[in-house]
């Protein structure tokens, strides 16, 4: 086999841990400041020790890792300060993203919102036992969102609010409460869609705004 091909081996094994660690963590299942073996995502996993070092330190780029000296790595905590300026930066880029899309004027764009929307009003937030959230309503609910800035023309901003969209989803799950008691989640997503097409964006950027910070207070509640 030639080098290349070995390398190019490598980096797909390295791809694969990282996504697969990546996910774990972002879902709850590495929870916050849990020391990660080696050997015990080794099993895992079903690879070698080096692919797992490498996705490691590629996630502690991410602050979902962190480094501890020469003894490991263990999952990043989560704490009511760190969501705090996780959801002020996201505010900030997304704000930023709605408004460059909406300058945009792209009637494709527009069309690919609509039919995002569509999907994701035709699924139940949570299961039937009303405290789990609906797998596919979860899908569905980040495609919107990402539908929401894809047309700001930067695709360094699109991969910074994913990755800040995924880490609101850690600490959700790290919350661990999921029902909200009095909250019309489906009519803030209505009437954010519905200035986007009005072309109104100061409202549409107050209102995708207004929606992070509700589930924001929810979250910083169950944190502390």
């Amino acid at each position: 086999m030639m080098q290349s091909q070995v390398d190019n081996d490598n980096t797909s094994i390295t791809n694969q841990t990282y996504q697969r660690i990546y996910s774990m963590i972002i879902q709850g299942e590495l929870k916050p400041g849990s020391k990660l073996k080696i050997e015990e995502l080794r099993k895992i996993m079903g690879t070698g020790a080096s692919p797992i070092r490498e996705a490691l330190s590629l996630l502690t780029s991410e602050q979902l890792v962190t480094r501890i000296d020469q003894r490991g790595f263990r999952v990043s905590h989560v704490s009511a300060e760190s969501f705090q300026e996780l959801l002020k930066t996201r505010c900030w880029l997304e704000e930023r993203a709605l408004r460059e899309s909406m300058a945009s004027q792209d009637i494709h764009w527009e069309e690919r919102l609509l039919l995002s929307h569509h999907r994701l009003k035709r699924e139940s937030r949570m299961l039937v036992d009303n405290e789990t959230i609906n797998p596919n309503w979860e899908l569905r609910h980040k495609d919107f969102h990402m539908c929401l800035i894809s047309g700001c023309g930067s695709s360094i901003l699109i991969k910074f609010c994913n990755q800040l969209y995924d880490q609101n989803i850690r600490y959700r799950n790290a919350a661990g409460s999921t029902a909200y008691s009095s909250r019309n989640v489906t009519g803030e997503h209505d009437l954010i869609l519905q200035h986007v097409l009005d072309h109104d964006a100061d409202k549409a950027v107050h209102e995708l705004v207004s929606h992070y910070k509700k589930t924001g207070e929810f979250l910083a509640l169950q944190l502390n």
